[in-house]
């Protein structure tokens, strides 16, 4: 709980709060002194919210005549509708000014004094939204905040923050994981503590809750990197064909089953300590691209790396842009470069009988859609093959047809060339302070 002093401004929300009572009050006494009909009270109220002075000025002789007939006094009348109509030329701005402040004080105080408590509410409030949760995440880490992949003894539903400062990824955002499972997982580990191993967390959590699909989502998520497995041994395939995370659902129910039922075999012990813990059989490691991938199918956005970073310094060294930055010319630029990751790659016949080409493309900033026509299309088409990383030099230049701005490829590399065609030199600039033999000789290795 979060507590602070502010009179004054809680005295103005309450001011805000008797805006609306006045509204209230305006419809009842139309309609008592004039006779207006509630449909008309009503149009009143909004040509006032609203400032709408045409429906004011339609209302007024209404309003006259109708306190002329039920015999109020003429000149008490005028001096009410100029009252009213001085209200409306400013209350409603006050009111809104009034709660934005507030909103705007409020978010400001718990950004620096909570940031991370103030980005894990946002985070959670648009958990459905992908990309909002992409641009939150982002804001959190121009805040030096950081958000951490989702953990089986750390993550609640919602993203929340441990005793470190760091946002944890709610596991309710992960795709097939319902808040039933979440619920057993959390008040299991709330209850007995957190969980050691993978084998403990099946013996104690209640598995009719969390089944199979949300296991699968959680462990592609990388909910349970905090244990020795690693995410594609969970999915080891035995020669049945059972994978090694079915066989651990079948040995979590065998325990749960004999703990109930309280048996004891002849030699004291019981069945629960009997049933021999599964064994993840030998598999072929993911790759990164692999791991990255399934953890995005279920996460929406990649957690534990990006298919970029392994030539994060030829990103942050060679390209001029990023992708987002393409729909933001407003005029003809020669020469930017960028890198990007092909997500998918169509190609499509256009009127004209010429081929053209659509390429989703994905860097650190998001993904783009680039439509490719002619020899523009056709001269660089055979690098656009799914999970290729690649860096484009391009210009934005002007349609013939239109003058629209329109995206033209001026070279296509492989990432992993680009270092030994672009580098032509490489120089260290090191103060001869700090200068001594054993950085000479680290420069020569």
């Amino acid at each position: 709980d979060i507590s602070y002093d502010l009179p004054e401004m809680e005295e103005f929300l309450r001011g805000t709060y008797g805006i609306t009572v006045y509204q209230e009050q305006v419809m009842l006494l139309s309609q008592k002194l004039a006779g207006f009909s509630r449909g008309d009270a009503d149009l009143l109220r909004k040509g006032m919210g609203k400032k709408i002075k045409s429906v004011l000025d339609r209302l007024k002789p209404k309003f006259l005549d109708g306190c002329a007939d039920n015999g109020f006094d003429v000149n008490t009348v005028e001096k009410i509708w100029s009252d009213w109509e001085a209200f409306a030329s400013y209350a409603f701005n006050k009111s809104h000014s009034t709660c934005y402040a507030l909103i705007a004080y409020q978010t400001a105080f718990l950004k620096a004094h909570y940031p991370s408590e103030l980005m894990a509410s946002l985070l959670t409030n648009h958990m459905n939204d992908i990309k909002d949760i992409t641009y939150y995440m982002e804001e959190c880490k121009k805040m030096g905040v950081s958000v951490l992949g989702p953990d089986i003894n750390e993550s609640f539903y919602k993203f929340a923050v441990n005793n470190k400062g760091e946002i944890r990824f709610g596991l309710g955002a992960v795709k097939g994981v319902g808040e039933s499972a979440v619920e057993a997982i959390v008040n299991e580990r709330k209850s007995s503590g957190f969980y050691q191993s993978f084998d403990e967390f099946m013996k104690r959590v209640d598995l009719r809750s969390a089944n199979k699909r949300t296991l699968e989502s959680i462990v592609l998520a990388g909910g349970f990197d905090s244990f020795e497995l690693k995410r594609h041994q969970y999915f080891a395939k035995e020669e049945n064909g059972q994978t090694y995370l079915e066989r651990m659902i079948k040995f979590g129910n065998r325990v749960q089953d004999s703990l109930k039922s309280n048996q004891v075999d002849m030699f004291g012990d019981t069945q629960e300590s009997t049933v021999q813990v599964p064994v993840p059989a030998d598999s072929e490691e993911w790759t990164a691209m692999g791991l990255l991938s399934k953890e995005k199918e279920v996460v929406g956005i990649y957690l534990s790396g990006h298919p970029l970073d392994d030539y994060i310094v030829e990103v942050k060294n060679f390209c001029t842009h990023q992708i987002r930055d393409i729909d933001l010319f407003n005029a003809p630029i020669h020469n930017f470069t960028f890198s990007g990751y092909v997500k998918s790659h169509i190609e499509r016949m256009g009127k004209n009988h010429k081929p053209y080409g659509i390429i989703s493309l994905e860097d650190y900033s998001g993904t783009q859609e680039l439509r490719l026509f002619g020899d523009n299309y056709i001269s660089f088409k055979n690098y656009f093959i799914e999970g290729a990383l690649l860096y484009f030099s391009a210009s934005m230049i002007k349609r013939s047809w239109d003058g629209r701005l329109m995206l033209k490829l001026n070279t296509v590399h492989l990432l992993s060339d680009v270092s030994s065609k672009l580098i032509r030199e490489i120089q260290f600039k090191i103060s001869s302070e700090t200068l001594n033999q054993a950085i000479i000789d680290k420069i020569l290795m």
